[in-house]
């Protein structure tokens, strides 16, 4: 096992994939069934780096990653947040490809494979493959899936919404360039990196491969929702959405339309939480306010999602907003 004080030749062929884990303050099972599913991979040694950032968890997990021996680079930091520890992995990684992963989550062996193969096997280079998740594992593996045609990043936010996750896509390094995540986010840092990759991307690949196994569970860090975490996730979340929103007048116009796209949704996302995070009135009408300040409200009129143009009539008048605060809190939130 590597870690920042030792130093290692270069490996004679760049690794294909660098998986950069996050983890703070995990149970070592979850850790290590993280770990063990990257290892079960279609993947050589030589084809793969394994970088785990420790973000400064009470206790290190060290002693019990010796198992794993040169398979994992192992870095622990001062507690710094999510995005500085997945920065930290950016600039250490060294494979033609990243992939994000939470140490409490895994990789599913048949989905992702399908991911690499799409790599390994398409006849342009893929800037970008976007892959479903789950969060029950399944009982058997799938035997086929349903790719997108190949697209721009931008061509295809202009005609689809998509996950915001970084862990759900697989994107090459060189499209990143010196793309990072914001610190101090900690709610919505994926949804900055995320739209700007896509806009980036020349040729991106959408599966409906659910290659990746989000686990809930109580540590979860959108679970821990006390009143100033949901004041803090409702913060992050407006100050990425501005930050989108202030991107769009530099781009060209075809980029713009597509950061429109999702800065709308984004923005209807916003006003759900709110809702469904405070049942208040109060706090619903000061969140509209800034929204408005920032132009951003009333969400602008287009025909992106059916749930997008119902939410859009509700949210632009008072009665619909009262209708919105007395039935949104007993719906179950759509996937």
């Amino acid at each position: 096992m590597q870690n920042q004080q030792i130093h290692t030749p270069l490996q004679e062929t760049q690794p294909l994939v660098s998986f950069i884990i996050a983890c703070y303050n995990l149970p070592m099972q979850m850790l290590c069934e993280c770990i063990n599913s990257i290892l079960a991979l279609s993947l050589s040694p030589a084809e793969r780096e394994i970088i785990i950032i420790d973000d400064g968890s009470e206790t290190s997990p060290i002693n019990s990653l010796t198992q794993y021996g040169d398979d994992i680079i192992y870095v622990r930091q001062h507690h710094a947040g999510v995005s500085v520890a997945r920065n930290r992995g950016l600039q250490m990684a060294s494979g033609r490809y990243i992939q994000m992963i939470d140490g409490d989550d895994c990789l599913l062996k048949a989905p992702y494979d399908h991911c690499l193969d799409l790599v390994r096997n398409s006849q342009q280079q893929i800037d970008v493959i976007m892959f479903d998740f789950t969060k029950t594992l399944p009982t058997k593996d799938k035997e086929s899936f349903n790719d997108s045609p190949l697209a721009s990043g931008s061509e295809y936010m202009r005609n689809h919404s998509i996950h915001g996750t970084a862990c759900g896509c697989l994107f090459r390094q060189a499209v990143r360039s010196e793309l990072e995540f914001t610190p101090g986010i900690e709610y919505g840092e994926d949804e900055e990196f995320t739209a700007q990759l896509m806009i980036r991307a020349e040729v991106v690949c959408v599966t409906d491969a659910q290659a990746y196994f989000y686990r809930q569970h109580k540590a979860s860090t959108v679970h821990q929702l006390d009143d100033s975490k949901k004041t803090k996730r409702l913060n992050d979340s407006l100050e990425v959405i501005v930050k989108l929103h202030l991107l769009e007048d530099r781009m060209p116009h075809n980029d713009r339309l597509a950061l429109q796209r999702r800065v709308a949704q984004l923005t209807m996302d916003y006003i759900y939480n709110t809702i469904m995070l405070t049942h208040s009135r109060k706090a619903l009408d000061c969140c509209l306010k800034e929204l408005h300040q920032q132009g951003l409200f009333p969400l602008p009129d287009r025909n992106y999602t059916q749930k997008y143009k119902w939410f859009r009539r509700m949210s632009n008048s008072a009665l619909g907003r009262t209708i919105l605060l007395n039935t949104l809190p007993l719906m179950k939130k759509e996937r």
